[in-house]
């Protein structure tokens, strides 16, 4: 029998398939799209019995391969660009792709883990699981959210557990392939040990210079908050899982540069003292985000908590610091 994670090469999937391996997991199927190759990166030193290309993996589900040989899925494979326009692609690999794993995961009454987002929630204030407060920004957050309509519909049917994942604002190891879609973090923490200096955005949506706040949530956490899951078949529905706390970008360009300056033996600064020396330095809010972006996020994690969840979170200042020391030690 197997636990099968999607995006298994990715960011959370291969912090999913370590997690697994701690326990003593090796009977993992890690499926992936590996058309830029060097995300195998991700996978180096984890311990898997097999890899399967997406589509290969998807003619395996309809040939009846997996049949009868699945304990678990960890659906983690999606295209998280929220500035992709090519909205066919966006709804073939994150909406019909997922349906596929739903089809077959009710079929054989098999556990289904799959990560939803916070962009479902668009521009609005209040971030709870219920159709009045969604609303999606881009065609990303609408291919999330009909699947998580499609989940709804079909939850009833369900033998097995079937829980969707809305993840707020993650951050953590093995991101550094997502490029412009890596976290508010690992741009602050490239920026500046390039050039001494990190750049939120200016003042937008009725916030001050590097005032936008989102809920910022440790991958560490999220793996945490999975395997909760993945331990409690009898859990099903739709979660929020974030801290619950808003902070805002300039919490995280501080945890970043006073990560750095303890690697360098410094001593830390407030925020008015980055301001005051340029390390902080605002940039214009791009034009190409006007009406596109989230100035706020906060989880509502009421669901989460009577889910059993009693865990913890690490704030942006603890688990920001913790991941600038792991990159400098030449993580990615």
């Amino acid at each position: 029998m197997y636990y099968v994670v999607t995006g298994a090469a990715g960011f959370i999937g291969s912090n999913l398939v370590q997690a697994l391996n701690a326990r003593g997991e090796r009977n993992i199927i890690a499926v992936d799209n590996l058309t830029r190759g060097e995300k195998f990166r991700n996978l180096v030193g984890c311990d898997i019995v097999d890899y399967l290309d997406k589509q290969e993996f998807l003619e395996a589900l309809r040939s009846g391969e997996f049949d009868g040989a699945v304990d678990a899925v960890l659906h983690q494979g999606a295209c998280s660009d929220t500035m992709q326009t090519d909205g066919r692609y966006m709804m073939d690999n994150n909406y019909r792709y997922s349906l596929a794993l739903l089809e077959f995961c009710i079929d054989e009454e098999v556990p289904l883990i799959y990560a939803s987002s916070a962009s479902v929630y668009g521009g609005g204030n209040v971030f709870r699981e219920e159709q009045s407060c969604e609303a999606p920004l881009n065609i990303y957050g609408y291919s999330k959210l009909l699947f998580d309509q499609a989940v709804r519909r079909r939850m009833a049917e369900a033998s097995a557990q079937v829980a969707g994942l809305r993840y707020f604002n993650v951050y953590g190891p093995n991101e550094w392939h997502k490029e412009r879609m890596a976290s508010v973090a690992w741009h602050f923490f490239n920026q500046y040990r390039a050039d001494k200096r990190v750049r939120p955005f200016q003042g937008s949506g009725g916030f001050g210079d590097g005032e936008q706040r989102r809920d910022f949530i440790s991958v560490e956490d999220v793996v945490k908050v999975n395997l909760h899951f993945l331990d409690r078949p009898e859990l099903s529905g739709i979660f929020n899982v974030g801290t619950g706390r808003a902070q805002t970008f300039n919490d995280t360009a501080c945890a970043v540069v006073n990560a750095c300056r303890e690697a360098e033996g410094q001593a830390p600064l407030s925020l008015a003292a980055m301001q005051a020396e340029r390390l902080i330095d605002y940039a214009p809010f791009p034009e190409a985000l006007q009406g596109k972006y989230q100035h706020f996020t906060q989880a509502d994690v009421a669901m989460l908590r009577r889910a059993g969840y009693e865990e913890p979170f690490l704030s942006v200042e603890e688990g920001v610091a913790r991941y600038c020391k792991a990159l400098l030690s030449g993580g990615r």
